[in-house]
């Protein structure tokens, strides 16, 4: 099957493998003031570019993200700005690179106050690095709560202060950014829901760490983009047949009957070969009189769906979107994955085995893919869905249910069992919709049936599924629009090897 292919330009690297990343350049002879002094000039830059000449208040923290700080304060200053700046400690407590950073700057050190914001400067965030592990309180707390109600423009270096590189969760509080300077590699942090909220425009500064250092660190993240799998994308071979593009099989339930037309149709739109629909005697004028393309067949039960899927050619399945959460739902789930199709479940399939998880886990043993939202991984992962960390959770739950797993949101994460994960922050608010999950199933089935890996298939699906919702605009869209969308989409990528 096709898989992604890891890019590095993509990689996301957790606070740890960061840290890996300096020392993999101070042993490759790259002193750490150095690459402080990089990462405060670049700051600057940043700062500058996006301003007129103002005042600066740079607001210091007692580590290297302070150190940084103390660099940036004195190219702008060195630039003709009016700069001050405020360290949160003793100075005396600077160590190492902060130290000598603190010594290159020859204005003074001033202790907080309130009086610094007079003026409505421009604001430094130089207090707290990425790898914050406590809750920001007392004066720093005030603080940050004081520019936040004030509204100030901030800059924040590496990440905004009380955002955590690598879960993306609020210790306690955070700036909110207009724009965020980090350096080599994005972190999962800046990608998380509130990382989306706080860092406003994110600049990620080559500040000489070789590039080598990322194949001693082997990323197992990355951000969602077509670089990773847009060259698994059918191009039209002289030879193809429906076939050869594959079958997917979805399962109809016996009210919602309009999820599983939209799945079907994104399904058919995204290249799948033929497209299925198995619904109830009942509903099957409801199914024939829709889109002309759909194949209809009569399936009341779980054994005529097993029977169903006895033709080899039927090689890919979607289970959940308006199937019912009956057990017509569960015996289909466990028919497709004992079949070893390649199976998509999503809304009622996750759902029906709310009550016994093990179930579901212990027949996946092909590829499958869960797309559940919050509520519905709450129902399989209980114990997971309260954990701090998004991706994280989805990873744990990924390798625990042998499937690729998933989770939505602006911040959609998938991963691997293996490990392997992409975050997916291309998407709109007008994806806020009904049917709009539909569609996204409908997509990685459809993948599924061309031969897509699972991982392969949901990271492509995500994007598409964000990029026909952004071609279409934010005002007046309804799924039924998203897959009309998929045919310019689908040309627009059509230049990737």
């Amino acid at each position: 099957m096709h898989d992604l292919i890891p890019n590095d330009s993509l990689a996301l690297l957790g606070c740890s493998q960061m840290g890996k990343a300096d020392a993999f350049a101070i042993a490759a002879g790259i002193s750490g003031q150095t690459l402080m002094e990089a990462a405060g000039r670049a700051v600057a830059v940043a700062a500058m570019e996006c301003h007129a000449c103002r005042p600066v208040i740079v607001l210091c923290g007692p580590g290297n993200n302070g150190g940084d700080g103390f660099v940036a304060a004195r190219h702008l200053q060195a630039a003709g700005w009016p700069v001050r700046v405020a360290l949160f400690g003793d100075i005396g407590s600077l160590k190492a690179d902060a130290a000598w950073a603190a010594g290159t700057w020859k204005g003074p050190i001033e202790p907080w106050s309130p009086a610094l914001l007079e003026g409505a400067p421009l604001v430094i965030d130089a207090i707290f690095g990425a790898g914050l592990s406590r809750p920001v309180e007392g004066e720093i707390a005030a603080v940050i709560d004081l520019v936040n109600e004030r509204e100030l423009p901030v800059v924040a270096i590496d990440v905004p202060s009380g955002l955590h590189g690598d879960t993306g969760e609020i210790l306690g509080r955070a700036f909110r950014a207009e724009g965020t300077v980090s350096f080599f590699c994005a972190k999962p942090g800046h990608y998380s829901l509130e990382g989306l909220r706080r860092c406003g425009a994110l600049r990620i500064v080559d500040i000489g760490i070789p590039a080598a250092a990322l194949n001693s660190i082997g990323p197992r993240t990355w951000l969602n983009a077509p670089a990773l799998w847009a060259h698994l994308l059918r191009r039209g071979d002289i030879g193809d047949h429906k076939y050869a593009r594959g079958h997917l099989t979805i399962l109809g339930g016996p009210h919602a009957t309009g999820a599983a037309r939209l799945a079907a149709l994104s399904a058919r739109r995204v290249g799948a070969g033929l497209v299925t629909i198995a619904g109830f005697r009942s509903t099957m004028t409801t199914y024939q009189a829709a889109e002309p393309g759909n194949l209809v067949v009569e399936v009341d039960d779980g054994p005529m769906f097993a029977h169903l899927l006895q033709d080899e050619r039927r090689n890919a399945v979607l289970i959940g979107p308006g199937s019912g959460v009956i057990d017509r739902t569960k015996d289909a789930v466990l028919a497709a994955l004992g079949a070893r199709r390649r199976v998509v479940l999503d809304a009622d399939a996750i759902t029906v085995f709310s009550g016994d998880p093990h179930v579901l886990f212990g027949r996946i043993a092909g590829p499958t893919v869960l797309t559940p939202h919050e509520g519905e991984f709450r129902r399989l992962f209980p114990d997971l869905a309260g954990e701090p960390g998004k991706l994280d959770r989805v990873r744990r739950a990924a390798a625990r249910s042998g499937a690729t797993v998933l989770l939505k949101g602006p911040d959609t994460v998938i991963a691997e069992p293996d490990g392997r994960a992409v975050i997916n922050v291309h998407a709109s608010p007008a994806l806020a919709t009904a049917g709009s999950g539909d569609v996204l199933a409908g997509l990685i089935g459809g993948l599924l049936a061309q031969g897509f890996t699972p991982f392969a298939a949901a990271s492509a699906a995500a994007w598409l599924h964000g990029e026909c919702a952004l071609q279409f605009g934010l005002h007046g869209l309804i799924a039924e629009d998203l897959p009309a969308q998929l045919p310019r989409v689908l040309h627009s990528l059509s230049s990737f090897n």
